[in-house]
Protein backbone atom coordinates (compact mmCIF):
# COMPACT_ATOMS: atom_id res chain seq x y z
CA UNK A 1 0.00 0.00 0.00
CA UNK A 2 1.32 3.74 -1.15
CA UNK A 3 1.04 5.95 2.06
CA UNK A 4 2.66 8.97 2.04
CA UNK A 5 4.61 9.32 5.59
CA UNK A 6 5.98 12.17 4.62
CA UNK A 7 3.33 14.49 3.77
CA UNK A 8 3.78 16.27 7.16
CA UNK A 9 7.52 16.17 7.85
CA UNK A 10 6.61 14.27 10.60
CA UNK A 11 6.62 10.62 9.29
CA UNK A 12 2.93 10.51 10.74
CA UNK A 13 -0.14 10.13 9.09
CA UNK A 14 -3.48 10.22 10.66
CA UNK A 15 -5.56 6.86 11.25
CA UNK A 16 -9.80 6.94 11.41
CA UNK A 17 -10.35 3.36 13.92
CA UNK A 18 -13.99 2.44 12.51
CA UNK A 19 -15.96 -0.67 14.31
CA UNK A 20 -16.14 -3.40 10.61
CA UNK A 21 -19.78 -4.10 12.28
CA UNK A 22 -21.24 -1.19 13.11
CA UNK A 23 -19.79 1.50 11.41
CA UNK A 24 -19.29 3.34 13.99
CA UNK A 25 -16.18 5.86 14.69
CA UNK A 26 -13.92 4.66 17.55
CA UNK A 27 -11.06 7.18 17.82
CA UNK A 28 -8.54 8.79 15.76
CA UNK A 29 -4.57 7.58 15.66
CA UNK A 30 -1.70 8.55 14.31
CA UNK A 31 0.78 5.93 12.76
CA UNK A 32 3.88 5.68 11.22
CA UNK A 33 5.60 3.02 8.93
CA UNK A 34 7.03 1.22 12.09
CA UNK A 35 3.36 0.37 13.55
CA UNK A 36 1.57 0.36 9.87
CA UNK A 37 3.98 -2.75 9.83
CA UNK A 38 3.28 -3.98 13.15
CA UNK A 39 -0.08 -3.31 12.70
CA UNK A 40 -0.16 -5.99 9.73
CA UNK A 41 1.89 -8.66 11.43
CA UNK A 42 0.29 -8.67 14.34
CA UNK A 43 -3.33 -7.98 13.45
CA UNK A 44 -3.64 -5.54 16.85
CA UNK A 45 -3.91 -2.22 15.54
CA UNK A 46 -0.29 -0.42 17.04
CA UNK A 47 -0.23 3.46 16.68
CA UNK A 48 2.68 6.09 17.15
CA UNK A 49 1.43 7.99 20.43
CA UNK A 50 3.12 11.16 19.89
CA UNK A 51 2.79 12.09 24.19
CA UNK A 52 5.03 9.06 24.75
CA UNK A 53 6.76 8.90 21.46
CA UNK A 54 6.82 5.35 21.31
CA UNK A 55 4.44 3.10 19.37
CA UNK A 56 1.40 1.98 21.44
CA UNK A 57 -0.58 -0.98 20.50
CA UNK A 58 -4.41 -0.15 21.67
CA UNK A 59 -5.02 -2.98 24.42
CA UNK A 60 -1.35 -3.59 25.65
CA UNK A 61 -2.52 -2.86 28.85
CA UNK A 62 -5.93 -2.86 28.66
CA UNK A 63 -6.81 -6.01 26.91
CA UNK A 64 -9.22 -3.69 24.86
CA UNK A 65 -7.46 -5.12 21.46
CA UNK A 66 -8.53 -3.52 18.17
CA UNK A 67 -8.38 -6.49 15.77
CA UNK A 68 -7.71 -5.63 12.61
CA UNK A 69 -9.92 -6.68 9.48
CA UNK A 70 -8.91 -3.87 7.04
CA UNK A 71 -6.85 -0.84 5.92
CA UNK A 72 -8.25 1.56 3.16
CA UNK A 73 -6.05 4.63 1.82
CA UNK A 74 -7.54 8.21 1.29
CA UNK A 75 -7.35 9.58 -2.72
CA UNK A 76 -4.07 11.61 -1.27
CA UNK A 77 -2.92 8.47 -0.01
CA UNK A 78 -2.22 10.27 3.69
CA UNK A 79 -5.19 9.03 5.74
CA UNK A 80 -5.59 5.62 6.34
CA UNK A 81 -9.31 4.12 7.22
CA UNK A 82 -9.20 1.18 9.45
CA UNK A 83 -11.71 -1.14 10.25
CA UNK A 84 -12.09 -3.45 13.12
CA UNK A 85 -13.33 -5.89 15.63
CA UNK A 86 -13.09 -3.95 18.83
CA UNK A 87 -12.40 -6.08 21.99
CA UNK A 88 -14.05 -4.50 24.64
CA UNK A 89 -13.91 -0.36 24.92
CA UNK A 90 -11.82 1.79 22.90
CA UNK A 91 -11.56 4.70 24.66
CA UNK A 92 -9.44 4.82 27.71
CA UNK A 93 -11.99 6.65 29.82
CA UNK A 94 -14.10 3.17 29.87
CA UNK A 95 -16.46 4.47 26.90
CA UNK A 96 -16.82 2.68 23.87
CA UNK A 97 -16.08 5.06 21.54
CA UNK A 98 -13.21 8.56 22.24
CA UNK A 99 -17.13 10.54 21.77
CA UNK A 100 -18.35 9.18 24.84
CA UNK A 101 -21.01 7.30 22.56
CA UNK A 102 -22.51 3.53 22.76
CA UNK A 103 -21.11 1.31 19.80
CA UNK A 104 -24.65 0.23 18.61
CA UNK A 105 -25.66 -0.65 15.84
CA UNK A 106 -28.32 1.72 13.91
CA UNK A 107 -30.38 1.38 10.90
CA UNK A 108 -30.61 4.70 10.53
CA UNK A 109 -34.37 6.21 9.53
CA UNK A 110 -35.34 2.65 10.34
CA UNK A 111 -33.58 3.39 14.05
CA UNK A 112 -35.26 6.36 14.76
CA UNK A 113 -38.75 4.84 13.20
CA UNK A 114 -38.33 1.93 15.92
CA UNK A 115 -37.57 5.18 18.81
CA UNK A 116 -40.88 6.35 18.21
CA UNK A 117 -42.76 3.21 18.19
CA UNK A 118 -40.93 2.77 21.17
CA UNK A 119 -42.40 6.16 22.48
CA UNK A 120 -46.04 5.26 21.21
CA UNK A 121 -46.01 1.80 23.18
CA UNK A 122 -44.52 3.70 26.28
CA UNK A 123 -47.15 6.59 26.30
CA UNK A 124 -50.58 4.28 25.10
CA UNK A 125 -52.23 7.08 26.39
CA UNK A 126 -51.90 9.82 23.78
CA UNK A 127 -55.87 9.64 22.27
CA UNK A 128 -54.12 10.67 19.04
CA UNK A 129 -51.50 8.10 18.33
CA UNK A 130 -52.40 5.72 15.62
CA UNK A 131 -49.40 3.70 17.06
CA UNK A 132 -50.26 3.69 20.65
CA UNK A 133 -54.20 2.71 19.84
CA UNK A 134 -53.09 -0.26 18.20
CA UNK A 135 -50.57 -1.51 21.44
CA UNK A 136 -53.79 -0.54 23.28
CA UNK A 137 -55.67 -3.14 21.44
CA UNK A 138 -53.30 -5.80 22.38
CA UNK A 139 -50.89 -8.25 20.10
CA UNK A 140 -54.03 -9.92 18.21
CA UNK A 141 -54.59 -6.54 17.01
CA UNK A 142 -51.51 -5.63 15.52
CA UNK A 143 -50.52 -9.17 14.28
CA UNK A 144 -54.06 -8.96 12.39
CA UNK A 145 -52.93 -5.72 11.27
CA UNK A 146 -49.54 -7.48 9.72
CA UNK A 147 -51.15 -9.98 8.12
CA UNK A 148 -53.21 -7.78 6.38
CA UNK A 149 -50.73 -5.53 5.02
CA UNK A 150 -48.92 -8.76 4.00
CA UNK A 151 -51.89 -9.89 1.66
CA UNK A 152 -51.71 -6.34 0.16
CA UNK A 153 -48.13 -6.28 -0.91
CA UNK A 154 -48.83 -9.82 -2.31
CA UNK A 155 -51.68 -8.38 -4.17
CA UNK A 156 -49.92 -5.38 -5.49
CA UNK A 157 -46.81 -7.56 -6.25
CA UNK A 158 -48.84 -9.35 -9.36
CA UNK A 159 -49.96 -5.70 -10.60
CA UNK A 160 -47.83 -3.20 -12.21
CA UNK A 161 -48.65 -0.20 -10.06
CA UNK A 162 -44.87 0.73 -8.69
CA UNK A 163 -46.52 3.05 -6.00
CA UNK A 164 -49.34 1.28 -4.80
CA UNK A 165 -46.97 -1.42 -4.23
CA UNK A 166 -44.09 0.36 -2.56
CA UNK A 167 -46.89 2.34 -0.16
CA UNK A 168 -48.16 -1.49 0.74
CA UNK A 169 -44.79 -2.57 1.29
CA UNK A 170 -44.13 0.13 3.69
CA UNK A 171 -47.41 0.06 5.61
CA UNK A 172 -46.05 -3.82 6.07
CA UNK A 173 -42.46 -2.82 7.55
CA UNK A 174 -44.17 0.15 9.65
CA UNK A 175 -46.82 -2.78 11.26
CA UNK A 176 -43.96 -5.24 11.11
CA UNK A 177 -41.76 -2.90 13.61
CA UNK A 178 -44.91 -2.62 15.78
CA UNK A 179 -44.99 -6.21 15.92
CA UNK A 180 -41.64 -6.76 17.25
CA UNK A 181 -41.95 -4.33 19.69
CA UNK A 182 -45.27 -5.95 21.49
CA UNK A 183 -43.23 -9.41 21.34
CA UNK A 184 -40.31 -7.09 22.80
CA UNK A 185 -37.80 -7.66 19.97
CA UNK A 186 -35.92 -4.92 17.76
CA UNK A 187 -34.81 -4.90 13.95
CA UNK A 188 -31.45 -5.80 15.47
CA UNK A 189 -32.50 -9.16 16.73
CA UNK A 190 -33.87 -10.32 13.19
CA UNK A 191 -30.43 -8.95 11.62
CA UNK A 192 -28.76 -11.03 14.43
CA UNK A 193 -30.88 -14.05 13.28
CA UNK A 194 -29.79 -13.99 9.69
CA UNK A 195 -26.56 -13.31 10.72
CA UNK A 196 -26.59 -16.95 12.22
CA UNK A 197 -27.77 -17.93 8.90
CA UNK A 198 -24.99 -16.73 6.81
CA UNK A 199 -22.63 -19.38 5.29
Amino acid sequence: MNINFNKNNDELVPVIIQDNETKNVLMLGYMNEEAYAQTIATGNVTFFSRTKQRLWTKGETSGNFLKLISIKNDCDKDTLLIQVNPIGPTCHTGTDTCWNEENTMTYGFLTQLEETIQNRKENQKDEKSYVASLFRKGINKIAQKVGEEAVEVVIEAKDDNEDLFLNESADLLFHYLILLQAKGYKLNDIVNVLKSREK
